[in-house]
């Protein structure tokens, strides 16, 4: 029933105007949604069963069958073409529906450039998500999304939600998968409305389809179809089911089927007789038949061919991209940032920060890490590209430093600055922001689609701490890390994770940069420290550059915020990019050095300030407890800034310590304990870097 039932919700669609169908869903019919929905794909999957890859899907080879997604199109009967696209999805069930729909925001964003209202490109695109009962009713995602439906930054203008209910979960029934009556009972919290279809009529399920979608297109609000059946076969097609369900699959058993009951319907009513019914079966078996025989064919003559890929070749992070802006377009933005509209009423407290942030602009104070990030922006925006930020708190900024959206004390009124500047040429370039709703993993989820779409986009999540990003896990694991890999699917997404210890215990100190390190492999991620607002504004420009066409997790700040120590000059932001390593700019004598420290971030600062405190005591050795530190013969010390973890500056490493021919003693420095943070990282790196058979010792908590 649900392949008719999708089949003339996409006619239904092409007749409503309906221009882009994105569809969402886990395992179970995926594969004939492939071959019977979204194209013609039945040579492709069957040449996968032959243990094989086709060659027109070599993305295949990445995943297993029933994970794969597809592209395809439909030339409607109302002479509408739409284009259907069906996402690839992992094992964690409802972990595609924020994804779905992110990519459904970024294709309405599109039109929306044009000369479409975004009312109109709600209407021409179209979010579909098919879930399973279980799933729908136990996995806390689904509820993230279902509120994602009416904000401001993530609405798609109504999801039709599709629940395939075969009345059990696995071998769980629903008795011991749920507390509420219905598996659609959560989708009650947006008072959305629920259709209960019986799963053996498909003239039922059409008929509200066509409601559904009609209120979809109405009122731009999700509505779910629960068509209730059940699962012949057990979990995996191989499983037992009456082991756990003995009375369920008696009934099943014997059950004819609903293709029977509906063909004996339709003999009744005289629609159709046996010799037709029986035609119709017999051209669909020989339109499989010949798919498997040339996917047979196929993957003969890919015998050969299907050896493991060459192990990928790993991107030296050495390479500076420049990334500076002029003076010009630094007084415009600082002028765009700090100038409040005549009419606008705003807040006493911001008033010496915008008239601080003036001062930046014509590089009369150091520039902090909020108007460097402001900078990135609007430089960005200028040049033509979308500007993303979401997050929790995200317009604020979770330490009060961002201010990109000002608030009228009078009028309550939002004002974001940013989102003022245009590119002349490139409508397309413009600052959001958008504070989310409590939310990671289904936001996350979403910011991720949205980048899969906007290819070009600088799209950026923000988690309010740093160790946030452990709700969001099955998202980074799944989607973040591994999915060009699997699926061929390119993102830039960028990940804002505020981190340091300075003393706000566990869960507020680590963004978890050790997680990162782990996933980091075939150049799949780029892990970055900055330890400077210069490197930071370079970062996020470079973000967007041919060639970086991957996720970036950024390690912020939260004390660098507003540390003098950390500010950078003007002129650092008009010439070069982002440095992946800086060396010591204190030392004049390379010559002199003894020992090298490696150190990451924010332990820099602590690290310097204690060499000048040493060399202005005159003392040479620092005493820590009952062992010498780090610090030890400050005046013999050089120490090394590490940018960027992965890609791994292997060259610039290397030559760096080669100006410092009689350093002995090597040392990785952090904040973080010893099986975090980014030791056991660099412990494995240097392993080959260091040809002199010297060690890497580790030196923290």
């Amino acid at each position: 029933t649900i392949i008719p039932l999708l089949d003339q919700l996409i006619e239904g669609a092409g007749e409503q105007g309906i221009e882009q169908i994105t569809m969402g869903m886990a395992h179970r019919g995926r594969l004939n949604v492939l071959a019977n929905v979204i194209g013609h794909f039945c040579e492709r999957i069957f040449t996968s069963f032959e243990g094989s890859v086709h060659p027109a899907f070599p993305a295949d080879e990445g995943d297993v069958k029933y994970h794969q997604g597809a592209e395809g199109e439909r030339e409607t009967a109302s002479g509408q073409t739409v284009q259907l696209r069906l996402s690839p999805n992992p094992s964690h069930l409802e972990a595609v529906d924020p994804v779905v729909e992110g990519m459904t925001r970024a294709i309405q964003d599109a039109m929306a450039d044009g000369e479409v209202t975004n009312d109109e490109a709600r209407s021409r695109a179209l979010p579909i998500l098919l879930h399973g009962d279980a799933a729908f009713a136990g996995q806390g995602i689904v509820m993230e999304t279902l509120q994602l439906a009416q904000l401001r930054g993530y609405r798609t203008g109504g999801t039709i939600h599709i629940i395939i209910n075969n009345q059990i979960g696995f071998t769980t029934s629903p008795e011991a998968g749920r507390s509420s009556i219905y598996s659609t009972d959560v989708a009650r919290m947006t008072q959305s409305p629920i259709f209960h279809i019986n799963g053996d009529d498909p003239e039922a399920a059409y008929r509200t389809m066509r409601m559904a979608l009609d209120y979809r297109q109405q009122f731009h609000k999700d509505v779910v179809l629960d068509v209730v059946g059940f699962r012949r076969l057990g979990h995996n097609e191989a499983d037992e089911p009456s082991y756990t369900q003995p009375l369920m699959y008696q009934r099943v058993k014997e059950h004819p089927g609903v293709r029977t009951i509906y063909a004996k319907r339709l003999i009744r009513e005289g629609v159709i007789d046996e010799a037709g019914v029986s035609q119709m079966l017999e051209e669909r078996i020989n339109r499989y038949e010949d798919a498997l025989a040339r996917a047979k064919k196929v993957a003969a003559e890919n015998k050969d061919l299907i050896a493991a890929e060459p192990e990928a070749v790993e991107i030296d992070g050495s390479q500076v991209v420049e990334t500076l802006v002029s003076d010009d377009v630094v007084k415009r933005i600082a002028q765009q940032i700090s100038v409040v509209p005549e009419e606008f009423n705003l807040n006493p407290k911001m008033v010496s920060q915008l008239a601080r942030r003036a001062k930046m602009g014509h590089g009369q104070v150091p520039i902090d890490w909020a108007f460097a990030e402001a900078l990135a922006f609007g430089s960005l925006a200028l040049e033509g590209t979308r500007v993303r930020l979401s997050g929790q708190d995200s317009g604020r900024g979770t330490f009060s430093q961002r201010h990109a959206v000002l608030y009228d004390t009078q009028s309550g009124k939002a004002w974001t600055p940013l989102s003022e500047l245009r590119s002349e040429n490139n409508p397309q370039g413009k600052f959001e922001v958008f504070d989310s709703s409590l939310s990671e993993a289904g936001v996350l989820g979403f910011e991720y689609g949205y980048s899969v779409i906007a290819a070009d986009a600088l799209v950026m999540w923000e988690a309010q701490f740093g160790d946030f990003n452990n709700v969001a896990q099955g998202i980074i694991d799944q989607y973040v890390a591994a999915s060009e890999d699997k699926w061929r699917q390119t993102s830039r997404l960028t990940m804002l994770l505020p981190h340091g210890y300075e003393g706000q215990g566990p869960e507020h100190s680590s963004a978890r940069l050790e997680r990162f390190l782990q996933l980091c492999a075939a150049n799949n991620l780029c892990v970055s420290y900055p330890s400077t607002p210069a490197q930071y504004f370079h970062l996020l420009r470079r973000q967007v550059r041919l060639g970086f066409e991957r996720p970036l997790i950024v390690m912020t700040p939260k004390s660098l915020l507003r540390l003098p120590a950390a500010g950078s000059s003007l002129d650092q932001f008009t010439t070069g990019g982002f440095q992946p390593l800086f060396d010591d700019a204190e030392i004049n004598d390379p010559d002199r050095i003894e020992r090298i420290v490696l150190c990451s971030g924010k332990v820099f600062y602590d690290l310097s300030d204690a060499r000048k405190k040493a060399a202005g005591n005159g003392a040479s050795d620092i005493q820590g407890g009952s062992s010498p530190t780090v610090m030890e013969g400050s005046d013999r010390v050089a120490i090394i800034r590490v940018e960027q973890f992965y890609p791994f500056p292997r060259t610039a490493i290397k030559e760096t310590l080669a100006k410092y021919p009689n350093a002995k003693d090597l040392v990785w420095c952090q904040e973080e304990p010893r099986n975090m943070g980014g030791w056991t990282f660099m412990e494995g790196k240097f392993e080959d870097l260091i040809p002199r058979g010297d060690l890497l010792r580790y030196v923290g908590r």
